[in-house]
């Protein structure tokens, strides 16, 4: 039943793609937040697949601790799930995501429109100083910058691994930075097409405030996304 529901839901959350792809054509004479809003609706019908399909349904707690405007958005990454589950949250996202993705016909072209922020991971200290000048104009813009601190997705369990980004990120643009901790790996694993009834949980985090250095900002991030993490891990999946 697992695996045919994740057929289903495969097929479904392509063909859904495919839809959205078509529908978005007319963002591209619009301005970059109309390419956005239809991004939440998307993130929204993929939520509603995966409940209705595979019995996986989210809960959000904390999200009264979203403060208003910009904001760095540091989020435990496990899943496919929360690059579009995620969207929804906020005013005006945008994510951090490495370059290849900007080169994908159609779909790159949208996350242009959408003025995501492109990193070359190959040019390290460039990319970096790309990185955070591209983010202090998104800020201003009162965006929410969504990135991944570990950089890729870490399977569930996995050992930590806080890349410098995040840090250097923080310091240069002197805005509140929101963890986010979840356990979408559960039901969506990291490299499978398989998709695991239950509950997947994301608990918005304390914000922290601008002004720490950057090893005590990341030791704190870490120390705050992991301990939420391990504990939603703990819990029941259902």
């Amino acid at each position: 039943m697992i695996i045919a529901r994740s057929i289903l839901f495969n097929i479904l959350f392509y063909l859904s793609l495919l839809i959205y792809l078509i529908a978005a054509l007319p963002t591209f004479v619009m301005p970059y937040w109309a390419i956005v809003e239809l991004a939440k609706v998307w993130g929204r019908t993929n939520l509603w697949l995966l409940e209705a399909i595979c019995d996986i349904g989210v809960e959000f707690s904390g999200l009264d601790k979203i403060p208003p405007g910009p904001l760095i958005v540091a989020a435990k990454h496990q899943s496919f799930w929360e690059t579009f589950a995620l969207l929804p949250l906020f005013a005006a996202p945008v994510y951090i995501v490495k370059r290849e993705l900007m080169w994908i016909p159609i779909f790159g072209w949208y996350m242009r429109k959408g003025r995501m922020i492109p990193v070359d991971r190959g040019a390290r200290r460039q990319a970096l100083t790309g990185m955070a000048r591209r983010a202090r104009i998104e800020l201003k813009r009162g965006r929410q910058i969504i990135i991944f601190p570990e950089g890729t997705r870490r399977p569930p369990g996995a050992p930590p691994s806080y890349k410098s980004g995040i840090a250097h990120l923080y310091a240069d643009t002197g805005v509140p930075c929101l963890p986010i901790a979840l356990n979408s790996g559960l039901v969506w694993g990291r490299r499978s097409f398989q998709r695991y009834p239950g509950t997947v949980r994301v608990e918005i985090l304390d914000p922290i405030p601008p002004g720490l250095d950057r090893d005590a900002f990341l030791g704190r991030l870490q120390q705050d996304i992991e301990t939420a993490t391990a504990r939603l891990m703990a819990e029941p999946k259902a």
